[in-house]
């Protein structure tokens, strides 16, 4: 299934950089700061064809058309575009994020950046890779010496769980902070070893299920904010190379609001 999950990820990838600067609509989805655009359900109609194609018995999670209600126990993620922002303003950060959950697990995920051909893809105890080569997550030790990733969730100004404190704790510890505005990416450059670690909060599935799975292939480690163990239904979450994941979790204890 990896192979299908990783040719419909490129195919939708393709079509994104096809199609830059050709955006016809955009739309606010509830605040001025989440879009969606004609792109991105385009993209999403390429993916879910497929799937009913090739798996017309599963179920499909779409950030833009929702969920499809069936007793199948395999479920499709999907992200057509993660990064519409980006996208929108030709800033070239965005990719393509699916992931395919059976039984409730994640076991199977593709992240496909078009800009530079990188895909990142895993199976369940079966390793990542980004372009066919094996991915292992850094050994830096201690904040100081790491760099970070975040985003900033669209209701920002309302401040949910204190992230605004978060990130300038974070980036007077961290050696540097860095925002993408891609999760999916930020994730996987965790994976990659580009970044130590990733903190966000009020992500949703199509956000993370990929991503997580490629970097807990590559040996990272993911919690929610209170160092529990992680679902890609919550809101939260914390993802580092393992090393640094307790100081994470120190800094987020220390101004989280729920």
């Amino acid at each position: 299934m990896i192979e299908k999950v990783m040719e419909i990820a490129k195919q939708a990838g393709k079509f994104l950089k096809d199609n830059e600067g050709k955006i016809s609509e955009i739309k606010e989805k509830g605040s001025f700061t989440n879009l969606v655009t004609n792109i991105d359900k385009g993209s999403e109609a390429i993916i879910t064809s497929y799937i009913k194609k090739n798996f017309p018995d599963h179920a499909i999670l779409a950030e833009e058309s929702g969920a499809t209600s069936n007793s199948s126990e395999y479920k499709w993620i999907i992200d057509p575009l993660d990064g519409t922002t980006n996208f929108t303003h030709a800033f070239p950060v965005y990719c393509v994020s699916i992931a395919v959950e059976h039984k409730g697990e994640v076991v199977a995920g593709a992240v496909y950046d078009p800009n530079f051909d990188e895909l990142f893809s895993a199976e369940k105890g079966q390793g990542a890779y980004l372009n066919g080569k094996r991915l292992k997550v850094t050994s830096t030790v201690g904040l100081e010496k790491s760099m970070l990733a975040t985003g900033f969730p669209y209701d920002v100004r309302e401040n949910p769980f204190n992230c605004i404190q978060h990130f300038e704790e974070f980036l007077v510890k961290a050696q540097a902070v860095r925002r993408l505005g891609s999760a999916a990416l930020d994730i996987c450059y965790v994976a990659s070893g580009r970044l130590d670690g990733f903190w966000e909060v009020n992500l949703h599935p199509w956000d993370t299920a990929a991503a997580v799975l490629i970097t807990t292939e590559a040996g990272g480690k993911v919690t929610g904010f209170n160092g529990g163990r992680y679902s890609v239904y919550q809101k939260d979450i914390v993802l580092s190379n393992g090393i640094i994941h307790d100081e994470m979790l120190g800094v987020i204890g220390r101004n989280i609001k729920g």
